[in-house]
């Protein structure tokens, strides 16, 4: 336990450096995964065949292979990212938004199809359909996969540790060499703090499905 409180500095960056992560991850990944999602289901095909390579490319590469690609590949294109964080950034979004937007769709196609035809027969376009019929009925059932994916993306942003960005993987990679008789407080003092980021979530979805029950 001591070798915790010590070393508050170090956990303390770790946990803040994965917020961050995950708070700019979310902040860039949601909102590419919801455009995803429209355009697997607009009526321009060259829309629906962009938005599915880029799902299908993405959501079945692991993780560790865009990390590799963005630092060690892109600077050999002539693109150079100075900050490692940002670059972690990029991957996890490049990474989770195609999950996102996958969750978007199934619930988009959980709303009865006469919802968009009754909007259509209104003189409504593809986008006010979309965005002022479809996705507002849609909310409820998109809460419980897209915190999923959140949870998912907490997890999945422990990769970042093996690119030079600090983690709360990272508190335990640097103490463990220090104090190796600290090894069990050490993963515990880690997993409670992804404890708190995790449970955190599923609260959030919660309240947020009760919010929109009522409101139904």
């Amino acid at each position: 336990m001591n070798v915790l409180l010590e070393n508050l500095p170090l956990v303390g960056e770790g946990f803040l450096n994965t917020l961050s992560l995950l708070g700019l991850t979310i902040l860039f990944a949601l909102p590419l995964g919801i455009v995803l999602a429209g355009f697997r289901i607009s009526p321009v095909a060259s829309l629906r065949l962009t938005s599915s390579v880029f799902t299908e490319i993405f959501r079945n590469i692991p993780l560790t292979l865009i990390f590799f690609f963005m630092v060690f590949v892109v600077p050999r294109l002539g693109l150079v990212i100075p900050d490692f964080f940002v670059t972690a950034v990029i991957a996890l979004t490049l990474y989770t938004a195609p999950f996102y937007g996958e969750a978007v769709r199934s619930g988009v196609n959980s709303v009865p199809i006469g919802q968009a035809e009754a909007a259509r027969s209104l003189g409504l376009g593809f986008s006010q359909v979309l965005t002022l019929v479809v996705l507002p009925q849609a909310i409820r059932s998109v809460i419980p996969p897209i915190i999923n994916v959140t949870i998912a993306l907490t997890k999945n942003s422990s990769v970042a540790t093996g690119f030079f960005v600090v983690t709360l993987v990272t508190v335990v990679q640097r103490l463990v060499n220090t104090d190796p008789a600290a090894l069990l407080w050490l993963f515990a003092g880690v997993a409670v703090c992804y404890l708190l980021i995790t449970i955190t979530l599923g609260q959030v979805a919660d309240r947020l499905e009760q919010k929109w029950r009522v409101a139904r």
